[in-house]
């Protein structure tokens, strides 16, 4: 997997890229204007320092993201993932597990991911 490091202020911005896909730069400024309330500057910046990382595309007046939102949450999952469990993701449920209350529902979902992993495993 690439080094995809999407901070936080830039995450937000990237969730208006992703829902509109292809967008005009223009409106896009809009659009983060009144959901961020960010300036045309902040905006502007964003986009080239998001473009230099390879994150986003600005063509034509046209920006589009390369990197999807579930390339980054997958990322940013894995590096808390190594930097607080050591990459276990055992260790994790279980710190987890010890001060979260789960559903019912929300446990056999689980078990279900876990059975169909076990079962890609086996094969």
């Amino acid at each position: 997997m690439m080094n995809i490091k999407v901070f936080d202020a830039e995450y937000k911005f990237m969730e208006i890229v992703w829902n509109c896909s292809h967008i005009n730069s223009t409106a896009l400024v809009k659009l983060c204007e009144s959901k961020l309330g960010w300036k045309k500057s902040t905006t502007y910046t964003t986009i080239k320092r998001l473009s230099k990382r390879g994150i986003v595309k600005n063509e034509n007046a046209i920006v589009t993201y390369l990197v999807s939102k579930n390339e980054v949450c997958l990322k940013e999952s894995r590096d808390h993932l190594n930097k607080l469990y050591n990459g276990s993701v055992k260790m994790f449920l279980t710190n987890f597990l010890s001060k979260e209350t789960l559903s019912k529902k929300e446990i056999l979902e689980l078990k279900s991911i876990i059975d169909e992993e076990i079962e890609k495993v086996s094969e």
